[in-house]
């Protein structure tokens, strides 16, 4: 019998919209998340998806870690984005049985995904704080400049970016330009530009957070560093989930997931990235009462 990992790739599309179509004619008694990690895009999101997913008592989308519901698939509505999302039923016997075996008791399924683009999508959050009241967000951030030379990476080894990075930041202004105005005008307009071309505007954290923290207030969003996560998981992911009220565990390994090798950024890339980086990581210092990351100890 062929195994579903081998199966050819029409047969996994066949499959997954078979199980799309049952989710949503049961999207009734399906979950919807309990939180989700909405950022940043590069910042090492997957590697702290699966750490996450990992814990018995999390609950994930069916078939990808991030559904995209809240910034380009909302028009298909409320009973589409539960149908990716388990039986709550089935959801609580599974993990009741995950977390026996774990030697932990008593705490309930949650459920979550994780996407990138919601934080920076300009009607995400708010449609986020109307759908999901009470849900708590993670914000996990990178330093800017890498963030944004890794991004640069990511879309031109998926066919998303044509142009050389430095041709990319110089042409970024003019791609972007009436962009979050046509998002914003129609909302089922995807923008090509707004989601694979932001290098620079999606690494201006500040602002995005200050959106967060006013539309769900403080308490419910939980900002890390990458460096942190990276160079100590253990502590970082113990604050996450004393955050999301998830039991103490921790998975055997922490494992970096997504990094992409290539070439090293120019010393002349790097200080005009960090030269025009500087004033909004100062604002997002003061923000959050202390320094990012990557300022601490001279790490950049």
């Amino acid at each position: 019998m062929i195994s579903r990992r081998d199966a050819p790739q029409w047969v996994k599309e066949a499959g997954r919209a078979a199980t799309r179509a049952g989710g949503r004619l049961t999207s009734g008694s399906r979950m919807l998340p309990d939180f989700l990690m909405v950022g940043t895009q590069r910042g090492g999101t997957t590697s702290l998806f699966r750490a996450l997913a990992a814990h018995p008592a999390t609950v994930q989308p069916n078939f990808h870690k991030g559904v995209h519901y809240f910034d380009v698939n909302y028009p298909r509505g409320l009973s589409w984005y539960r149908g990716h999302f388990p039986v709550r039923s089935l959801a609580e016997r599974r993990t009741a049985a995950a977390l026996r075996e774990a030697g932990l008791d008593g705490a309930a399924p949650m459920a979550f995904e994780s996407a990138g683009y919601y934080m920076h999508h300009p009607l995400a959050p708010e449609r986020i704080a109307r759908d999901l009241p009470g849900v708590k967000l993670i914000v996990l951030l990178r330093d800017p400049v890498v963030r944004s030379y890794s991004a640069h990476k990511h879309e031109l080894a998926r066919g998303f970016e044509t142009e050389p990075f430095e041709r990319a930041l110089d042409l970024e202004a003019e791609r972007l330009a009436g962009e979050i105005e046509k998002i914003k005008a129609d909302p089922a307009y995807v923008s090509h530009s707004h989601r694979h071309h932001s290098y620079l505007d999606r690494s201006q954290y500040a602002d995005q957070i200050e959106r967060l923290f006013e539309l769900f207030g403080r308490d419910r969003v939980l900002v890390r560093y990458a460096e942190d996560f990276f160079a100590e998981p253990e502590p970082c992911y113990d604050s996450i989930l004393e955050f999301l009220g998830l039991p103490r565990w921790r998975p055997a390994s922490f494992e970096q997931h997504n990094a992409r090798p290539g070439s090293p950024l120019p010393d002349g890339l790097q200080r005009r990235l960090a030269d025009h980086f500087a004033p909004y990581d100062d604002k997002l210092a003061a923000l959050l009462g202390a320094e990012p990351a990557w300022r601490r100890e001279g790490r950049r």
